[in-house]
């Protein structure tokens, strides 16, 4: 039975609003701010909603991080004294080069700009959009946390109307349960998304208005972080570390971070780019691999590990950021790819994206309009800062394409030497051609990667470390993982690629089970961390990752 197409179902209920924005991260938060903001200041009656799908604003929020505040002080010249847990700032960069033994360190002088984050802050993302939160709520701002959105509505026209969050009470066959209640629509004027990473209906959406056209193909990263409580003795507050080179080969690009939060606590996590060749590499494991190098364990031996995650990051930048309107609505923040990931630094850009996409709609409002194409919000990014900075770091990914050594000499001529010089724009422009999972090679041209067991002191299994992300869902729902064709990954992913769906999902979501002829893909659901790596990096891109019941998925209380 198809829920949805059944005739025996009652109407939605609908609710309308100015303007509905999905996803509370900074970016929806930030949108909804600023929309209340100018409301308040030019005495404009102004109703915004927010809908997230984690059971509070900030659940399923996961970065580094480091936070670059301009954007921030932008929306709240008066942050610190609204209390804005921005509390570690950066002491020290370190950068270092690792192989299996030794690490070089680069000296600060010749760091790069994108490297160096004076004037920045070590913090919980969570914890900041959790007081991003507080915030939308004291200026009017209504947010719905649990509340998935699955659905985008259009009008008559083609234009989007708003969305429609999922039915709850749904038994795992697809038919309603005792506790079954219909979704609501919520219909406005202008609907903002701002899902994050491979948004769910960002990515249907790019499609229907072929947004992506004329773009390089997206480009993601997937990030696995852990956060420690350390040994005071080690504890250095401020220190930022970044790691290149060891375990991973010249040919993939991935990097790393250790940063020395308040209160005695590490974040130390691991980035491998999804356009990695080996269908054999598992980004979970090399992460593992990483903590076991003597310049990292030195920082964690004594400690303990307290939380786990992890998350997709849009890296493709500018030349891959597609057009971010269409009529009814716009993208923002992660949803279109405003990350810098040189810096591996995306919330003060999608704090100044939100900003930017409130500023045209509230015009656009004020002005009578609705359901149109808020063209001011492009305009107004292309004469921002946030453009300047991203051309800085145009070609950064895709010199990686062509080995570390070559991409360590160019990155530091782009943003090293040309600076110096006063061009701040490279003259030459790279471009993409493959998507990540286009990238992944027949498992027959690879050696098998042999990694270590878990030691259970500094390395660990998939499993425990889902259990500190304290995922949950409810076990008698459809799957929110769903496939196109069930034969595909027997059929084609097992046997020319190995299964890769094993190794490159950091929750143990899927693994395969049988012999011969029995072989199948189980799917376990319950332990998705919504990261979104399957969606993406599938070679045959039969994955499809929908949204499960509002509420579920990892609860992240300080990541």
């Amino acid at each position: 039975m198809n829920i949805e197409a059944s005739s025996a179902l009652p109407p939605r209920e609908a609710m309308e609003f100015d303007v509905v924005i999905v996803g509370a991260g900074p970016a929806g938060l930030a949108t909804a701010i600023r929309l209340r903001q100018l409301a308040m200041e030019k005495g404009q009656d102004l109703s915004v909603c927010v809908l997230e799908k984690g059971s509070e604003p900030g659940a399923h929020i996961l970065s580094g991080a480091v936070m670059d505040p301009h954007a921030l002080s932008e929306l709240f010249p008066d942050w610190q004294a609204k209390g804005a847990p921005l509390k570690q700032a950066v002491t020290r960069d370190e950068f270092l080069f690792l192989d299996e033994t030794g690490a070089k360190a680069t000296p600060n002088w010749l760091l790069p700009e994108c490297f160096q984050n004076h004037g920045n802050y070590i913090v919980s993302l969570g914890e900041v959009t959790r007081w991003l939160a507080q915030q939308a709520e004291a200026l009017e701002v209504a947010i719905f946390p649990g509340f998935a959105a699955a659905e985008v509505l259009y009008d008559d026209s083609g234009a989007v109307m708003g969305v429609a969050t999922g039915d709850m009470g749904i038994h795992k066959d697809g038919t309603p349960g005792p506790n079954f209640e219909r979704g609501m629509e919520l219909h406005a004027r202008y609907t903002i998304f701002a899902e994050g990473s491979r948004g769910h209906l960002g990515r249907q959406l790019i499609s229907r208005f072929k947004l992506d056209e004329g773009k390089d193909p997206q480009s993601y990263g997937i990030g696995i972080k852990e956060l420690w409580q350390i040994d005071p003795a080690k504890h250095e507050p401020g220190l930022v570390v970044h790691a290149a080179g060891w375990p991973l080969d010249d040919d993939t690009y991935g990097g790393a971070f250790l940063y020395h939060a308040d209160g005695g606590k590490v974040s130390i996590g691991y980035v491998v780019g999804l356009d990695y060749k080996n269908p054999w590499l598992s980004p979970f494991e090399e992460f593992q691999r990483f903590k076991t190098h003597p310049a990292i364990r030195k920082h964690l031996e004594g400690g303990k590990r307290i939380a786990y995650g992890a998350r997709a990051i849009t890296a493709g930048g500018i030349l891959s950021l597609p057009k971010t309107v269409f009529p009814g609505g716009a993208l923002v923040g992660c949803e279109a790819g405003y990350l810098n990931v040189s810096r591996i630094k995306g919330s003060h850009a999608a704090i100044k994206t939100g900003m930017l996409a409130a500023e045209a709609a509230f015009d656009a409002l004020v002005a009578g309009r609705s359901r149109d194409e808020l063209s001011a919000y492009p305009e107004a990014f292309e004469n921002s800062w946030l453009k300047t900075e991203l051309l800085q770091s145009k070609n950064f990914k895709q010199w990686f394409k062509k080995g570390r050594t070559l991409a360590t000499l160019m990155t530091g001529i782009e943003q090293w030497l040309l600076p110096k010089l006063g061009l701040r724009n490279a003259p030459w422009t790279l471009h993409r051609a493959q998507a990540d999972h286009q990238c992944l090679e027949p498992a027959a041209k690879h050696s098998k990667i042999d990694y270590p067991k878990p030691d259970n002191v500094l390395t660990f299994d998939r499993l425990s470390s889902v259990f500190l992300s304290s995922t949950n869902h409810e076990e008698d729902q459809p799957s929110h993982l769903t496939l196109k064709d069930p034969t595909v990954p027997v059929r084609i992913n097992l046997a020319e690629y190995a299964g890769p769906e094993a190794r490159y999902c950091p929750a143990g979501v899927y693994e395969f089970v049988g012999e011969g002829a029995d072989t199948r893909l189980q799917i376990n659901a319950q332990n998705c961390v919504h990261c979104k790596t399957c969606d993406i990096k599938d070679p045959t891109q039969n994955i499809v990752w929908v949204t499960p019941q509002g509420g579920g998925g990892p609860n992240y209380p300080a990541m």
